[in-house]
């Protein structure tokens, strides 16, 4: 049996510490999205999480703009030798990729890592702009991808094959003032364009994935932020579906069905009984309005395929703290606003 440990995290604004010729930026100076710290901090502090909790492999959400600049931090930052692939998204930044460490043996010496460029049309139509009616109303909205999903397949010494699909989907975050009817316009709004692009990938992409020949008896990881957590939101309740449900699948076919790692080891048997997800989040943030509030939200998730005889994904955690004990916010502050999240492979 072969295994290795995957750590899905959202950076923050990592092109932030990278210059127009993808180059990093002078130490001193100040990431336009943190004003409270220097690149050189920014950069020790992603850096030193990696670094402690020393994953095989990296799935990176709001990356850097360019493969150049993934590869230099983890050559230049992390220790090891890495593999880096960043899928590119026209006009866009905050790009999803993902980093291979392969100087432990642990993954395919000449060919560790298959990329699938999801920008691709004629391979990929249904991540390009799509038609759907979110509302079941008769109208038909057209939406599109901010960040065209990562797309890849990892291939481990011993020969066996694994993919992953990295999403950065819609945020329902609302970051300006506005009259109340107009704020549940925006956050209707931004609901209805995350559980579309919920549902393009569960019908268009993952449906096939699971039945087609070519991919059915291949594991499968769908991770990243997606923006959205388990049970219905006020807006959600408004559109009557959830994104990250809509993601796991229905239960009419129970067998196309992906399983949620932080669901299985995170919470107690009677705390999944009772569907209470409150000891699970993966980020937090004051509330804009009522500003003495705090919440805390999961919105980063690993689903998988259940297409393995055996359970594959060994273990999950969120790290709200180091190894050492130490609370991430207070070692690594400056960091992310998203606490990383591990799962363990066996194959």
């Amino acid at each position: 049996m072969e295994t290795f440990n995957v750590l899905l995290w959202n950076v923050e604004w990592m092109n932030d510490l990278f210059d127009a010729n993808g180059n990093f930026r002078p130490d001193n100076a100040v990431p336009q999205h943190a004003s409270d710290a220097t690149v050189r901090i920014r950069r020790d502090h992603l850096s030193g999480v990696i670094r402690e909790i020393d994953p095989d492999l990296v799935i990176v959400v709001e990356g850097p703009n360019s493969d150049r600049e993934l590869k230099l931090f983890f050559d230049t930052d992390v220790p090891g030798t890495w593999v880096t692939k960043l899928q590119p998204t026209k006009g866009s930044t905050q790009l999803v990729g993902c980093a291979i460490r392969t100087d432990r043996g642990k993954f395919d010496a000449a060919n560790p890592l298959k990329f699938f460029d999801t920008v691709n049309p004629d391979q990929f139509p249904e991540f390009q702009p799509f038609d759907i009616d979110t509302e079941d109303d008769g109208v038909i909205e057209r939406y599109r991808f901010e960040r065209s999903p990562l797309y890849v397949e990892v291939r481990t010494a011993g020969g066996q094959a694994v993919r992953f699909l990295g999403l950065h989907l819609k945020s329902k975050g609302i970051f300006d003032a506005y009259e109340w009817s107009k704020w549940w316009e925006v956050a209707d709004a931004n609901r209805r364009k995350l559980l579309a692009q919920a549902t393009q990938i569960r019908l268009k992409f993952l449906n096939k994935y699971l039945t087609d020949d070519t991919t059915k008896n291949i594991p499968l990881l769908v991770c990243g932020d997606i923006n959205d957590g388990p049970g219905l939101d006020a807006s959600e309740k408004r559109i009557l579906g959830s994104g990250i449900e809509r993601l796991m699948g229905t239960v009419w076919s129970p067998n196309l069905c992906l399983g949620n790692a932080l669901f299985d080891h995170c919470l107690s048997p009677a705390d999944q009984k009772n569907l209470r997800f409150e000891k699970i989040y993966t980020t937090s943030f004051r509330d804009p309005i009522f500003n003495n509030t705090w919440h805390k939200e999961w919105i980063d998730h690993v689903l998988y395929s259940r297409n393995r005889p055996q359970p594959w994904v060994t273990s999950a955690r969120v790290f709200t703290e180091m190894p050492d004990g130490q609370k991430i916010w207070d070692k690594y502050k400056h960091a992310s606003d998203h606490m990383p999240v591990q799962v363990g492979i066996s194959l």
